[in-house]
């Protein structure tokens, strides 16, 4: 120990610097779909993200290269609506103004915009890394979690870090979640600004420097190219940067983590007091194998030791062998070839797992030799002759059988561990079949057959230390016929029942595919184990189609039959006219499949772009809620789900709705406000109270019409000029009736001490409106509204016993009241002492 701790005085190298990481160039994906539009806490999220971003980039590195891509912000229902709309660049200003330009409106295809944003990247050439700002889940045809692992696998060193903001929905938080793990980046959850901001930060963050160490393993053998000590030895091991790493450690073998250094290490061997020295040197992240070399020991003296087995045994047996020995650790019960090397193990049993010993004896027949094998040293201590003997098996089993059907064959054997009866083609290597079922499942065996008409072998395989056949019988595998009974024509998406003869094999089905396809063509299939007559469901699409019995097997069609798919047709029952966003009821006749549904669109609209829909099987009438704009409309039967299957239509005219409200023309801050109407009163219509010149997407406060007339709607707490305003909300809203509404200031009065020790209670008189959980507080001047030292509910009454702050200072008393926003309307200073 000594001279190692002078060794290490001595060194002068100082460790390698570790460079930082160059940062990625990276893409931020902001979310514009229309569900930004949403609030926290009276603000849209759109606003806040604006605000967030823009704080963000004052703290980006000048070198730090960042782009902006949004998506559904600018056409609704569009998948494809994705655009990098600044590549990746050092220009923050580029990037602010960009995202204050971004209005909300469609869907959210966040997994094609992680595709495209990667690919700008070159993520397959250089490292990328895409920042991703969603508020919900996945709403086009791609899997987050799928695009995650092939972004990962195709990429060079690409990283998606994931924001779920205001996020509720288990579903879509399992989404945003899965696309970050898959890509090693981090996934955070956002609820408000604050965490936005948060989480911003995080994902940004400069990666911390590298430092890399190597694993170092050091043992210790006897003498020059001798063996490995195992025990009895101790360790001081140490180097120039780190100092003394190991100090008298008695693990015979040392694995450490080691920097990039010079070093020193020394062994000492207990049972002789002989001493090794080495030094190293790390210079990377190089696994290494340092090796002292202690003299060797003189020979010991080998113990005694006995094995007892018996003379002759059959191959694949287990047989038990006593014996006596030294039982040291990794001793061996092991049987071999006679003349073998004293070290080979070819079966072998640990002394450790006790007395007598089982051997598993291998598949060949012969003179082999029993021994005691000590492992230190690799000594045969004691031996005994022993011979394996053949085994014998046999077979019963019909001699033909049709293709696909299940054979059932009676066997005589062994029975050995993982035995097995197998069909195999003639001529076949022992390890090799077609199918197998193995003995230790029961006798019979029972498996299917090969679907290949032909010549095979049944076989016995002793398969237990090994494989060896000791049976075998021929099996003729024959051709079967398959036939199908059903209509020449049926309607399209209709059900219709086939009859049918063939294997009705295990997992067989019968068919419908496209005419002249491939056999492993197939658009939907019937099991027979269904029975028969087979049900199965007609294409959707009308034309020539062909019906097939298909053996699972394998895979092939047995028997083929055309039928021709008629269309399917439907009938709509409805008003010439309907109000605009009322609920419009739909008689209807049609098929009913599963997944039909009817719409209203505008007319020449895409197939999919629909104002309102509603499933068949909800019944006839269906309701849909009419558009917010009047204009001509058409009415659609879908079918099946499929947008591009219109069975039916008819042309609606909508016409302007109309609504009134009945209210006060004033109402103090706070208050709540009763609110008369009369309009249209469909599910997501509703009534709010507005700044006048705010859009129909921003209202102080509101309330749904479907719980009646009145309304009671709690008035803003900031005094001024607002608008009541009846929403007709359905594919757009609409703002279809208005009534100003003047919100005057409320008053309170504070009575309390001018100044009161730190930490005591005080008494204080007031006035006020106390509504809406108003509340008296002490703050600092400064501190904003909703941020106080302490504070009480007025619901408790006048006076009321408030407890002033611990800490010394001015401050003041204030009534606070809470409406949507809180408001400050008296004040009256007062000092902590």
């Amino acid at each position: 120990m000594p001279r190692l701790i002078a060794f290490l005085l001595l060194m002068s190298a100082g460790l390698l610097a570790q460079g930082a990481q160059d940062a990625p160039r990276t893409i931020l994906v902001l979310d514009g779909s229309g569900s930004m539009w949403g609030q926290i806490d009276g603000v849209n999220k759109i606003e806040i993200a604006r605000k967030v971003i823009v704080d963000l980039l004052a703290t980006l590195p000048p070198e730090q290269e960042l782009g902006l891509m949004t998506y559904g912000h600018r056409r609704k229902g569009d998948c494809s609506d994705i655009e990098l709309i600044i590549e990746p660049s050092i220009d923050r200003n580029a990037i602010a103004q960009a995202v204050q330009a971004i209005s909300p409106k469609g869907k959210t295809p966040l997994s094609a915009a992680v595709i495209q944003a990667a690919e700008a990247l070159r993520y397959t050439e250089d490292m990328a890394t895409v920042i991703l700002v969603s508020d919900g889940i996945e709403t086009c045809d791609l899997d987050p979690c799928a695009v995650g692992r092939e972004l990962e696998t195709a990429g060079v060193d690409f990283t998606a870090h994931v924001i779920g903001f205001d996020v509720a929905d288990p579903a879509a938080l399992e989404q945003l979640q899965c696309l970050a793990q898959e890509t090693g980046g981090l996934f955070r959850t956002a609820a408000n600004a604050e965490e936005l901001a948060d989480a911003l930060d995080l994902v940004v963050a400069e990666p911390e420097p590298l430092i890399i160490s190597a694993v170092v393993s050091f043992r210790a053998i006897a003498g020059a190219g001798g063996p490995e000590i195992t025990e009895g030895l101790v360790w001081n091991i140490g180097t120039e940067a780190a100092g003394p790493i190991i100090v008298n450690g008695d693990e015979p073998t040392q694995l450490l983590d080691i920097f990039p250094s010079a070093g020193l290490a020394e062994v000492l061997r207990t049972a002789d007091e002989a001493t090794a020295e080495a030094t190293f040197t790390v210079v990377d992240d190089t696994a290494m194998t340092v090796t002292l070399v202690l003299p060797a020991l003189p020979p010991a003296a080998l113990p005694d030791a006995t094995v007892s087995g018996p003379a002759t045994a059959p191959f694949g047996a287990t047989i038990a062998v006593d014996w006596t020995g030294p039982n040291m650790a990794n001793d061996h019960i092991t049987l071999v070839p006679v003349g073998a090397k004293d070290d080979a193990k070819d079966a072998r049993a640990r002394t450790s797992d006790g007395n007598p010993a089982r051997l598993r004896l291998p598949m060949e027949t012969g003179a082999f030799e029993i021994r005691y094998l000590m492992t230190e040293g690799a000594k045969v201590l004691a031996r005994q002759p022993i011979t394996l003997t053949e085994v014998t098996a046999s077979l019963d089993a019909p001699a033909t059988i049709n293709i696909g059907e299940e054979i059932s064959v009676g066997w005589q054997g062994p029975d050995y561990d993982r035995d097995f009866i197998a069909i195999a083609k003639p001529g076949a290597r022992d390890t090799a079949f077609e199918t197998r079922a193995y003995t230790g499942n029961g006798n019979p065996a029972r498996f299917k057959v090969p679907a290949e008409p032909g010549q095979y072998e049944l076989r016995y395989a002793a398969n237990d230390n090994g494989t060896r056949v000791i049976a075998r019988q021929p099996l003729s595998v024959e051709e079967i016929k398959a036939t199908l009974d059903a209509p020449e024509t049926a309607v399209a998406g209709s059900t219709i029942q086939i009859g049918w003869s063939g294997p009705d094999a295990a997992s067989d089905f019968i068919a419908v595919a496209k005419d002249r396809a491939g056999d492993s063509n197939r658009l939907n299939i019937v099991r027979t184990e269904k029975g028969n007559p087979a049900a199965l469901v007609m294409p959707l699409k009308p034309g020539i189609y062909e019906l097939r019995y298909v053996l699972e097997q394998n895979g092939e069609v047995l028997v083929r039959r055309q039928i021709t798919v008629t269309p399917a047709a439907a009938t709509l029952d409805a008003p010439e006219e309907a109000t605009a966003g009322s609920l419009l009821p739909v008689g209807w006749t049609g098929p009913n499949y599963a997944g039909d549904y009817l719409a209203i669109a505008k007319p020449g609209a895409a197939d999919d772009d629909y104002v309102d829909f509603v499933y068949a099987e909800k019944g006839s009438p269906a309701r849909l809620q009419a558009p917010a704009q009047p204009g001509a409309y058409e009415l659609r039967y879908i079918g099946a789900g499929r947008p591009d299957r219109v069975i039916a239509h008819r042309e609606i005219m909508i016409t302007e709705a109309k609504a009134t409200l009945d209210a006060p023309a004033s109402t103090p801050a706070g208050s709540t406000l009763s609110v008369g109407w009369n309009g249209p009163n469909a599910d997501r219509n509703y009534i709010a109270i507005a700044k006048p010149d705010a859009p129909a997407e921003t209202e102080e406060t509101y309330e749904y019409c479907e719980k009646g007339s009145p309304l009671a709607l709690r008035v803003p707490a900031v005094p001024g000029d607002y608008e009541l305003r009846f929403i007709l909300r359905s594919d757009v809203k609409a703002i279809i009736a208005r009534q100003p509404l003047t919100v005057t200031a409320q008053t309170a009065t504070l009575d309390a001490p001018a100044s009161a020790p730190a930490g005591s209670s005080i008494e204080v008189n007031w006035t006020g409106p106390n509504v809406n959980r108003d509340y008296i507080t002490v703050a600092r001047v400064e501190q904003p509204a909703g941020d106080e030292e302490t504070y009480e509910y007025c619901d408790k009454g006048s006076p009321m016993i408030l407890k002033m702050p611990d800490e010394p200072g001015d401050y003041e008393l204030r009534y606070i009241m809470r409406g949507i926003s809180r408001e400050i309307i008296a004040r009256q200073p007062i000092t902590a002492e």
